[in-house]
């Protein structure tokens, strides 16, 4: 069962961002947790293929890769050596996956848990940060999983120990049957993922709803919950801090947006007459 918190104050905010473990094996402040933060507290969490193709998803899944791997071959030689690899390029340019994405970085979890497609929805709802943890996760694996870690002396999956520890995802699934599930580490094949420090869960087809999962089969996973009172606090925080779509989507895209939203007019009664400030 996951544990819920429930975050009105800054100082709940301070909580999130330091809660490293103090590991006396290493003399350090460590943990394994990846945050993923969403905009609306009450939001499911179900992958981009079950939301897009639902009872679809398990014949539907192929037919994308194949597609999707058809055409971006151009802009990727080696995209077709791995259906892996096809699904974290797809998954950063929109395309369908069982893939979820979550970050090492809890800031990056507030900075997703703090934006929205429409800014005049930041008062009106809660929104999550959600973490998990890794080794805990990776406990549930069966053995042979667990024997690619040991080998590898590694807690997190690389793409070469993914595909060393099964044959692709019909394999994957047969080996979770609904009751595990790994987290990867893809490789820096662009400068979001590097920027947004990011992981992925792989999502069985037979897992529909990772709450449910987390619900289910974890003690360590936290979901907290921010006070749409402190929202915006929080995003004038974050970007102080430089923790922006400017970095998290390096280019004019992300650029734009952040200007967008840094010039954003709250419909207020009490704002004083607006005094533009350099950036």
């Amino acid at each position: 069962m996951y544990k819920t918190v429930v975050i009105d104050d800054m100082f709940g905010i301070s909580t999130l961002l330091m809660e490293q473990r103090y590991r006396k094996d290493l003399d350090r402040y460590r943990n394994l947790h990846i945050y993923r933060g969403m905009s609306n507290a009450d939001f499911s969490m179900v992958s981009s293929l079950q939301r897009i193709c639902k009872q679809k998803r398990r014949t539907l899944e192929p037919a994308i890769l194949s597609n999707f791997t058809k055409y971006a071959v151009l802009e990727d030689p080696t995209i077709e050596e791995s259906v892996w690899r096809q699904m974290i390029l797809g998954q950063h340019h929109g395309l369908p996956t069982r893939l979820l994405d979550w970050s090492y970085s809890p800031l990056v979890g507030l900075h997703f848990a703090t934006i929205e497609n429409n800014l005049e929805d930041m008062d009106a709802h809660d929104s999550v940060v959600w973490r998990i943890d890794v080794k805990e996760l990776h406990a549930m694996l069966p053995p042979k999983y667990q024997e690619v870690m040991a080998r590898s002396h590694n807690t997190v999956f690389s793409l070469k120990m993914l595909q060393e520890s099964c044959e692709g995802p019909e394999q994957y699934d047969k080996d979770m049957a609904g009751k595990a599930m790994l987290v990867v580490e893809p490789p820096s094949i662009e400068q979001r993922i590097i920027n947004q420090y990011s992981f992925f869960t792989i999502v069985p087809l037979d897992t529909v709803d990772v709450v449910d999962f987390l619900s289910q089969h974890t003690e360590r996973s936290v979901k907290y919950v921010i006070k749409k009172e402190l929202r915006w606090r929080v995003r004038d925080m974050l970007d102080k801090l430089n923790v922006s779509e400017r970095i998290m989507y390096p280019g004019l895209d992300g650029l734009s947006s952040w200007l967008a939203r840094h010039f954003f007019v709250k419909e207020t009664e009490t704002a004083a007459p607006y005094d533009p400030q350099p950036l």
